[in-house]
């Protein structure tokens, strides 16, 4: 029983680790009004090592039940680990250029992590020029085909494994798979008009820009 208990934390931090990517993405520029914005080889008996701890219980939150008592298997009873229900393999087989793998998936390999890191400051620098202004046309329109296309294929991973896997997950994780639907289609929905705010506040940032130039010429 507790080996069964492990294997299970395993697996639910692991995909905690996964969406913690779709969580933290950078959020849109300052003029946009939105609400606040955010899974190598694949392991086939058990799931991947976690990379985040489990979340700790509510503080001052406490039960009125009386604490669980541990009793001891059957001599017969099964207790070996059981093999985590997603075969990730054949996943990144269907689907081999979707970005999970790239941006999402956990792993301890340094070279990929070290390529999320470079990516991660790249689009954060970009960002940066949409939230001021400063970007160009083109660098707007990139950001937000960027963000639509991460969405769209975390939104494309978390419907195929529910799709054929949601039957075997463990509550919590099919939960969670749930949530990063709900969240990227939601957000697929708002780029339209965040793309199109984030247009006008370049264009206006650009008007003064190109005022005050005019008044410095014009002094003597």
């Amino acid at each position: 029983m507790k080996s069964r208990v492990w294997v299970a934390g395993l697996a639910g931090a692991a995909l905690v680790a996964a969406l913690v990517f779709s969580l933290r993405e950078a959020p849109s520029p300052a003029p946009v009004s939105e609400s606040q914005t955010p899974p190598p080889a694949a392991v086939h008996q058990s799931p991947p090592t976690p990379a985040v701890a489990p979340a700790p219980s509510a503080p001052g939150m406490t039960s009125s039940a009386p604490p669980e008592v541990f009793k001891p298997p059957a001599p017969d009873a099964d207790t070996s680990p059981k093999p985590y229900p997603l075969d990730l393999a054949a996943l990144q087989a269907r689907l081999p250029d979707n970005l999970y793998w790239k941006l999402a998936a956990p792993s301890t390999d340094p070279e990929v992590l070290q390529q999320r890191e470079v990516e991660t400051k790249q689009w954060s620098d970009v960002f940066g020029r949409v939230q001021s202004g400063e970007a160009t046309e083109q660098e707007v329109r990139q950001y937000y085909e960027r963000r639509r296309k991460v969405s769209e294929d975390m939104l494309q991973f978390a419907t195929t494994v529910l799709a054929e896997h949601g039957d075997t997950l463990p509550e919590r994780d099919k939960g969670l798979y749930e949530l990063s639907i709900n969240m990227h289609r939601t957000r697929l929905s708002e780029y339209p008009r965040q793309e199109a705010d984030a247009q006008a506040h370049r264009r206006t940032r650009e008007q003064q820009r190109q005022a005050w130039r005019q008044g410095q010429a014009q002094q003597p």
